[in-house]
């Protein structure tokens, strides 16, 4: 991080299950700022399902839809923006993110994330036979990506409001030291 980088923003990046919206609300409530979810955000504008856009566009129209959505965000001030989970892996994205916006990474093993993602029908990317494996392959090639973040936090045996309290500290650390 360079003295030069605005702060006015923090956000959250990670796997799917990793924690980023139910974090990113308690987050938002904690520093009085806008709570976003770019996922929402899609489903808002588009008038669908994310696991529709998949189905009836490909993904390369829902990557095309983060893009849009990630510029007009550069807008924003005193936001939580919690990105879905391949969001970062364009590097024009994460740019954009890092220009204006702490980037925290919430992190869990692949494991965990399965047990928490499991029952979860409207995730097109583990609608498969073999999810586990399906989750692993997908953070190998992620993981550059997400290590690329200001911050990581491990989520995996913290509570909710643990990992919150640990990403409103890492915020304010940032602010101060770009002050």
């Amino acid at each position: 991080m360079t003295g030069t980088r605005s702060m006015q923003n923090l956000a959250l990046i990670g796997f799917m299950g990793t924690g980023k919206s139910s974090v990113g609300r308690l987050v938002a409530q904690a520093l009085d700022f806008t709570f976003v979810d770019t996922d929402q955000l899609i489903e808002s504008r588009a008038g669908k399902a994310i696991s529709d856009i998949f189905r009836e566009e490909g993904e390369p129209a829902f990557r095309e839809w983060e893009c849009r959505i990630v510029e007009e965000l550069a807008g924003c001030q005193k936001t939580v923006i919690a990105t879905g989970g391949g969001l970062p892996v364009n590097p024009a994205n994460l740019a954009s993110l890092k220009s204006h916006a702490l980037v925290v990474c919430l992190w869990a093993s692949p494991e965990m994330i399965w047990q928490r993602v499991r029952g979860h029908t409207h995730r097109p990317l583990i609608n498969e036979a073999d999810p586990l494996a399906r989750i692993r392959e997908l953070l190998a090639v992620r993981e550059p990506c997400y290590r690329q973040a200001d911050v990581l936090i491990n989520t995996e045996w913290r509570s909710l409001r643990e990992v919150a309290h640990q990403v409103v500290c890492q915020f304010h650390l940032a602010q101060a030291a770009h002050r």
